[in-house]
C-alpha cells in the first residue's frame, strides 16, 4: 500500500497527529453541513427548477478541497470538475435533496493516489461510506460516531495497521447495517468493542 506521505512514521508522531487533525476537521464539516438538510429538501420539493442546480454547494466545495489535498497521478478523480458533484466518479446523491448520500473511494492508494484525508470533505447525509484500502495514517477518529445516518461503513485497511484504535464511537452509528474493520488494530478495544457493537441494530455483516 502507498504511504500517506514519504515522511510518515508507522509508529505515529507529528505526521500522524497532523493527519488525524485534518480528519477531525473533515468530520466537523459532516456534522455542520447536515443542518441544511431540512431546508434544502423543502426547497427542492417545492420548486422543480431547483432540481437542475446540481449538488449542494457546500458539499461540492468540501469534495474539491479533499481532491486538492491528493496527488492523483492516475487521474482517478479527473471527473471531479463542473458544477454538479452528483455526476462525479464515486459520488451518489439523493434525487430530491441533492445531498451526497454515497461515497465510494476504495483503494485510492492502489491507483497511485495519495495524500491527507481531511474532515472537510465528508457530508452530513452520507449513508454509504467505503474507504477500504486507502491506507491513511492516524487512528480512526471517534467523530465517526456522529454519523447516525450511516448504513454502510467499510474501513478495511483504511488506516495504518500500526495505529491502535479506540472504538467506543461505534455505538453512535445507530443506523448501521454493515461494518468492515478488517486489518484494523483492535487490541486497544479488545475489552469493550463487542459491547459497543451490541448496542447497534442487528448488523447484516460484520
Amino acid at each position: 500500500m502507498w504511504p500517506l506521505n514519504s515522511t510518515a512514521s508507522p509508529s505515529g508522531g507529528p505526521n500522524s497527529m497532523a493527519n488525524n487533525n485534518v480528519f477531525i476537521q473533515l468530520l466537523f464539516l459532516i456534522i455542520t453541513s447536515s443542518g441544511f438538510l431540512f431546508h434544502d429538501t423543502i426547497k427542492v420539493g417545492s420548486c422543480q427548477g431547483d432540481h437542475q442546480r446540481g449538488c449542494v454547494d457546500t458539499e461540492k466545495v468540501a469534495l474539491l478541497k479533499f481532491k486538492q489535498g491528493l496527488t492523483d497521478t492516475s487521474d482517478r478523480l479527473s471527473s471531479w470538475v463542473g458544477e454538479d458533484c452528483c455526476k462525479w466518479r464515486g459520488v451518489v446523491c439523493n434525487n430530491r435533496s441533492r445531498h451526497v448520500i454515497k461515497l465510494t473511494l476504495r483503494y485510492l492508494d492502489a491507483d497511485g493516489t495519495e495524500g491527507e484525508l481531511g474532515v472537510h470533505w465528508f457530508v452530513g447525509e452520507v449513508r454509504y461510506l467505503n474507504l477500504s484500502g486507502a491506507s491513511f495514517g492516524g487512528p480512526i477518529p471517534p467523530q465517526l460516531g456522529n454519523l447516525s445516518s450511516l448504513h454502510y461503513l467499510d474501513l478495511k485497511e483504511y488506516f495504518d495497521e500500526s495505529n491502535q484504535n479506540d472504538l467506543h464511537w461505534i455505538s453512535g452509528l445507530t443506523s448501521l447495517r454493515h461494518l468492515n474493520l478488517g486489518g484494523v488494530d483492535l487490541s486497544q478495544a479488545a475489552a469493550y468493542w463487542l459491547q459497543a457493537v451490541s448496542k447497534l441494530p442487528p448488523l447484516s455483516e460484520l
